[in-house]
């Protein structure tokens, strides 16, 4: 579905990401982890067409789409969330979803005088698609609630469910599970696998908690100082020395001779 190919993404002097090679699998809920300052968000917005890359190509499927912008790769079905979720506060759950999708009738001045009907019937099919992802993300009760009053948690499945209005194919996730409590965080977990394996989608996501990545995510792959350090299954990801490394400044097995020594 995606493939990166020696990725650079320079910020003056610091080299964020560092000749990254990636590939997400179609069908795969890929996760990227690693330490903060891994290159992992800059990584996202580079594929994302957020930022520019220095250098190197993104690929989705065969076609190159380096540095096409956000508008067009989301009309591609490759979309994006963020750390901090991006609602409309003053407007209602229901409404932050009814306006996803692009090209509707009554965005032109025109349509709003002459073509009324048309446009009544086009919002009632957004509400009921709508209503559909409020339901099956277990938020229906939250429909008419405005979305700035909404958890952090219920912020993310808000996120989640912009991503069901439209015909996305990937889905890029960063960082999901920030600031939600774990009964939320199982539910987003639930509702990740569901659209998965019910619908399709691809998603890869960056996550620090390793309980939700190894619950989700096959396979796993981690950054470290711009550069892709490992790629496997969550287990080995979990017990690989570089890994380890990367996250505590020390291997196992400098922490067991050192531990050997004390005693």
């Amino acid at each position: 579905m995606i493939r990166v190919e020696n990725l650079h993404k320079h910020f003056g002097g610091f080299h964020a990401c560092d000749g990254a090679s990636i590939e997400i699998a179609e069908g795969s809920i890929t996760g990227l982890i690693g330490p903060n300052g891994a290159g992992k968000s800059t990584l996202f917005n580079v594929i994302a067409g957020v930022l520019p890359p220095t250098s190197g190509r993104v690929f989705m499927g065969d076609e190159e789409i380096t540095g096409l912008p956000p508008h067009e790769l989301f009309h591609k079905g490759l979309l994006r969330t963020f750390q901090i979720a991006h609602e409309f506060s003053s407007m209602t759950v229901r409404e932050n979803l009814m306006m996803v999708p692009g090209g509707q009738s009554g965005e032109t001045l025109w349509n709003t005088w002459f073509k009324r009907s048309l446009i009544a019937q086009e919002e009632a099919a957004l509400r009921k698609k709508a209503d559909e992802v409020l339901e099956f993300l277990t938020i229906d009760h939250l429909a008419d609630e405005k979305a700035g009053n909404l958890s952090g948690g219920q912020k993310k499945l808000l996120e989640l469910g912009r991503t069901m209005m439209v015909d996305a194919k990937i889905v890029f996730l960063d960082e999901v599970g920030a600031g939600v409590n774990r009964t939320l965080l199982r539910t987003i977990g639930d509702a990740i696998i569901r659209l998965n394996e019910e619908r399709g989608y691809t998603f890869c996501l960056i996550e620090h908690d390793m309980d939700f990545i190894g619950r989700l995510c096959d396979p796993v792959i981690c950054m470290a100082e711009g550069k892709v350090l490992a790629t496997g299954k969550a287990a080995e990801i979990m017990q690989d020395e570089r890994v380890i490394e990367a996250y505590l400044g020390t291997g196992l097995k400098n922490r067991a001779k050192a531990g050997a020594a004390a005693g």
